[in-house]
């Protein structure tokens, strides 16, 4: 169903009716209603659902429906509590409904106090002292907004790494600034468009991912939202895997690594589970992970002895699609430097095992503290 096409009234009466099918779902409750606000004029919300509780208050949703919600245009207003009629205190919340609620779109509901329930019944309906109701997970068979960029390209993830790499935290960038930021890089990493770069930061300014900056330009505002939105949308399978194996062990692969990395330009790095053991060290296991650039994979095999096979693997080689992998990278005295944390992060949720769980260790020990140091959450 293409909600974009739905008259305002069409959409109230759509909204109502899930509403009245949620509340309806809960048995304990007994005296509840839910209407059109009858105010004819100046109406600050569309909706009303009032809830009688056993322990004698009151709850009222305040409800604005809205086809296509963006964060950066939610709205603000804010609902004044007063005592019922009968003296009893009645809570009043402020609620979003729309056909689709985005998790970014419910993470600011929330950090505003809003609740919000969408068409498909996920919800968040909550009172202090009250009730709670929280659903998620149901399949919406509505049209969810159409994203103004899509983060998955490789063009659109450079600029995704620059703005969440713990070195540029709270750095205020222009577009220009953006464009011009990998060229001078060592390895140098392909621009992206002016164009392109001006399409993903009006798409990141919708989201409240960014904010404009007092004196021009923008700056980061949400690193941890923006990530699992990239994270949704990195495409891992987009890079080649090849399988290896090495007799050399220790010093000696370590030796290789050196002289493999002397010859590579930057362009080889531990990736994956092997760079967490330098970010964050929580899981370990016996392969080795490395980002390599294409052109470059006979001299690695080379300098650490390797040949390809089948099963068996010892050492696992990722050929990406974009030299983008490999900006941003850390080095701490190793063979190779690692991946940037970021790009370890995204990796590592795609590398099966418990790569969900050093993804973890990654945000929690490496990207958090390193965004709060420079007041980002």
């Amino acid at each position: 169903m293409n909600t974009q096409h739905l008259s305002s009234y069409a959409l109230e009466k759509a909204l109502m009716e899930k509403l009245r099918e949620i509340l309806g779902g809960v048995p304990w409750l007994k005296e509840w209603s839910v209407e059109r606000n009858p105010a004819e004029l100046e109406r600050v919300y569309d909706i009303l659902a009032s809830v009688g509780l056993p322990n004698g208050k009151r709850v009222e949703w305040w409800v604005e429906c809205k086809a296509e919600p963006r964060p950066s245009k939610f709205p603000y207003w804010v609902i004044p509590q007063e005592n019922g009629p009968t003296g009893r205190r009645t809570t009043r919340v402020p609620t979003l409904g729309a056909p689709y609620i985005t998790p970014n779109m419910a993470r600011v509901c929330q950090d505003h106090h809003w609740d919000w329930f969408d068409l498909a019944g996920n919800c968040y309906l909550s009172a202090p002292e009250g009730i709670h109701l929280e659903r998620s997970g149901n399949e919406s068979t509505f049209a969810r907004p159409r994203p103004t960029a899509n983060l998955g390209t490789a063009e659109a993830s450079r600029v995704i790494r620059a703005l969440l790499i713990p070195e540029n935290a709270g750095m205020r960038w222009t577009q220009r600034e953006m464009e011009n930021h990998f060229g001078g890089r060592i390895p140098k990493v392909p621009e992206p468009s002016l164009a392109l770069v001006n399409k993903v930061v009006q798409h990141l300014r919708e989201e409240a991912f960014i904010e404009s900056a007092p004196e021009g330009g923008f700056t980061l505002k949400k690193p941890v939202a923006l990530l699992e939105a990239w994270r949704e949308a990195y495409r891992f399978d987009r890079h080649q895997r090849r399988s290896f194996f090495t007799l050399l062990s220790g010093s000696r692969r370590d030796e290789g690594l050196r002289k493999f990395d002397a010859v590579s330009g930057s362009r080889g790095v531990y990736a994956s589970f092997s760079a967490a053991e330098h970010q964050a060290p929580h899981v370990r296991q016996p392969k080795q992970w490395f980002f390599i650039a294409e052109d470059l994979e006979d001299e690695f095999a080379r300098c650490v002895e390797a040949k390809q096979v089948d099963s068996g693997e010892n050492l696992v080689v990722l050929i990406p699609d974009d030299d983008g992998v490999f900006y941003g990278q850390e080095s701490a005295g190793e063979p190779l430097a690692s991946t940037n944390p970021v790009q370890t992060y995204v990796d590592l949720l795609n590398s099966g095992s418990r790569g969900q769980e050093a993804a973890e260790a990654i945000l929690e020990q490496n990207l958090k503290p390193a965004w709060k140091l420079r007041g980002l959450e």
